[in-house]
Protein backbone atom coordinates (compact mmCIF):
# COMPACT_ATOMS: atom_id res chain seq x y z
CA UNK A 1 0.00 0.00 0.00
CA UNK A 2 2.50 2.58 1.18
CA UNK A 3 4.72 1.96 -2.30
CA UNK A 4 1.57 2.81 -4.47
CA UNK A 5 1.12 5.92 -2.70
CA UNK A 6 5.20 6.47 -2.81
CA UNK A 7 4.60 5.76 -6.72
CA UNK A 8 1.17 7.87 -7.12
CA UNK A 9 3.07 10.86 -5.48
CA UNK A 10 5.89 10.85 -7.54
CA UNK A 11 3.73 10.80 -10.55
CA UNK A 12 2.10 14.32 -9.00
CA UNK A 13 5.41 15.33 -8.61
CA UNK A 14 6.55 14.70 -12.54
CA UNK A 15 3.16 16.43 -13.35
CA UNK A 16 3.93 19.16 -11.62
CA UNK A 17 7.18 19.39 -12.73
CA UNK A 18 6.32 19.54 -16.51
CA UNK A 19 3.48 22.24 -15.46
CA UNK A 20 6.18 24.60 -13.79
CA UNK A 21 8.14 23.59 -16.61
CA UNK A 22 5.52 25.36 -19.36
CA UNK A 23 5.23 28.42 -16.97
CA UNK A 24 9.16 28.90 -17.01
CA UNK A 25 9.44 28.42 -20.70
CA UNK A 26 6.42 30.54 -22.39
CA UNK A 27 7.60 30.30 -25.71
CA UNK A 28 6.53 26.89 -25.56
CA UNK A 29 3.10 27.30 -24.29
CA UNK A 30 1.73 26.83 -27.90
CA UNK A 31 2.96 22.66 -27.60
CA UNK A 32 1.05 22.90 -24.27
CA UNK A 33 -2.53 20.98 -24.64
CA UNK A 34 -5.49 21.80 -21.99
CA UNK A 35 -6.13 23.77 -18.91
CA UNK A 36 -4.45 22.23 -15.56
CA UNK A 37 -6.11 23.43 -12.43
CA UNK A 38 -4.30 24.87 -9.25
CA UNK A 39 -5.17 22.18 -6.31
CA UNK A 40 -5.12 23.00 -2.42
CA UNK A 41 -5.60 20.05 0.00
CA UNK A 42 -5.83 20.62 3.89
CA UNK A 43 -6.98 18.85 6.70
CA UNK A 44 -9.32 20.21 9.28
CA UNK A 45 -9.76 18.02 12.66
CA UNK A 46 -13.41 19.32 14.40
CA UNK A 47 -14.64 16.70 12.15
CA UNK A 48 -12.03 14.80 10.87
CA UNK A 49 -12.38 15.99 7.35
CA UNK A 50 -9.80 16.65 4.50
CA UNK A 51 -10.44 19.69 2.22
CA UNK A 52 -9.73 20.04 -1.68
CA UNK A 53 -10.27 23.11 -3.48
CA UNK A 54 -9.74 23.34 -7.19
CA UNK A 55 -9.34 27.03 -8.87
CA UNK A 56 -11.70 26.86 -11.56
CA UNK A 57 -12.90 30.16 -13.47
CA UNK A 58 -15.15 30.16 -16.07
CA UNK A 59 -16.18 26.74 -15.98
CA UNK A 60 -19.86 25.79 -15.46
CA UNK A 61 -19.56 23.71 -12.19
CA UNK A 62 -22.31 21.42 -13.49
CA UNK A 63 -19.46 19.81 -16.48
CA UNK A 64 -17.38 18.94 -13.42
CA UNK A 65 -16.82 15.64 -13.06
CA UNK A 66 -16.02 14.40 -8.99
CA UNK A 67 -15.35 10.43 -8.67
CA UNK A 68 -13.71 9.92 -4.83
CA UNK A 69 -12.00 6.36 -3.57
CA UNK A 70 -11.11 6.21 0.11
CA UNK A 71 -7.52 7.30 -1.33
CA UNK A 72 -7.70 9.67 -4.32
CA UNK A 73 -10.10 12.01 -5.74
CA UNK A 74 -10.38 12.82 -9.65
CA UNK A 75 -11.50 16.25 -10.57
CA UNK A 76 -12.25 16.30 -14.59
CA UNK A 77 -14.31 18.68 -16.98
CA UNK A 78 -13.29 21.34 -19.58
CA UNK A 79 -13.04 25.05 -19.81
CA UNK A 80 -14.30 25.79 -23.19
CA UNK A 81 -13.33 29.27 -25.54
CA UNK A 82 -16.27 31.31 -25.97
CA UNK A 83 -17.77 30.61 -29.18
CA UNK A 84 -17.71 33.54 -31.85
CA UNK A 85 -15.01 35.16 -30.22
CA UNK A 86 -13.24 36.49 -33.52
CA UNK A 87 -9.87 36.69 -34.14
CA UNK A 88 -7.59 36.77 -31.10
CA UNK A 89 -4.80 39.60 -30.82
CA UNK A 90 -3.46 37.66 -27.75
CA UNK A 91 -4.18 34.20 -26.48
CA UNK A 92 -2.82 33.76 -22.78
CA UNK A 93 -5.80 31.73 -21.04
CA UNK A 94 -5.90 28.04 -21.21
CA UNK A 95 -9.09 25.92 -22.57
CA UNK A 96 -9.44 22.47 -23.03
CA UNK A 97 -10.19 19.81 -21.01
CA UNK A 98 -8.49 18.69 -17.98
CA UNK A 99 -8.43 15.61 -15.32
CA UNK A 100 -6.45 16.20 -11.68
CA UNK A 101 -6.04 13.10 -9.86
CA UNK A 102 -5.38 13.73 -6.32
CA UNK A 103 -3.94 11.32 -4.08
CA UNK A 104 -4.96 11.79 -0.25
CA UNK A 105 -2.76 11.11 2.49
CA UNK A 106 -5.51 9.73 4.55
CA UNK A 107 -8.16 6.93 3.45
CA UNK A 108 -11.86 8.96 3.52
CA UNK A 109 -15.19 8.12 3.09
CA UNK A 110 -16.18 8.51 -0.37
CA UNK A 111 -19.88 8.23 0.99
CA UNK A 112 -19.78 11.44 2.73
CA UNK A 113 -18.06 13.79 0.31
CA UNK A 114 -19.62 16.61 -0.45
CA UNK A 115 -19.09 20.02 -2.51
CA UNK A 116 -19.98 23.43 -3.07
CA UNK A 117 -18.53 25.70 -6.52
CA UNK A 118 -18.45 29.53 -5.54
CA UNK A 119 -16.97 32.42 -7.24
CA UNK A 120 -14.59 29.73 -8.90
CA UNK A 121 -13.34 27.57 -6.11
CA UNK A 122 -14.33 24.50 -6.14
CA UNK A 123 -14.15 23.09 -2.37
CA UNK A 124 -14.64 19.07 -2.12
CA UNK A 125 -15.38 18.03 1.64
CA UNK A 126 -14.20 14.49 2.14
CA UNK A 127 -14.61 13.10 5.63
CA UNK A 128 -11.29 10.92 7.15
CA UNK A 129 -12.43 7.31 7.28
CA UNK A 130 -12.29 6.31 11.25
CA UNK A 131 -9.20 3.64 11.82
CA UNK A 132 -10.17 0.06 13.13
CA UNK A 133 -9.38 -0.84 16.29
CA UNK A 134 -6.10 -2.43 16.87
CA UNK A 135 -6.72 -6.16 17.07
CA UNK A 136 -5.42 -7.71 20.19
CA UNK A 137 -2.18 -9.89 19.75
CA UNK A 138 -2.92 -13.52 18.25
CA UNK A 139 -0.15 -16.08 19.26
CA UNK A 140 1.02 -18.35 15.92
CA UNK A 141 1.71 -21.80 17.12
CA UNK A 142 5.02 -23.41 15.23
CA UNK A 143 4.44 -27.06 14.03
CA UNK A 144 6.84 -29.46 12.85
CA UNK A 145 5.80 -31.98 9.72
Amino acid sequence: MEKRRDFEHAAEEIEQLFADLWEVFPFSRSLRRGYRPQVDVYRSDDPPTLTVQVELPGIDPDGVRLVASPQALLVAGERRRAKGSGHYQQMEIDYGPFQRQITLSEDIDPEGASATYERGILTIKLPIAPRPAPRESVSIVVRTS
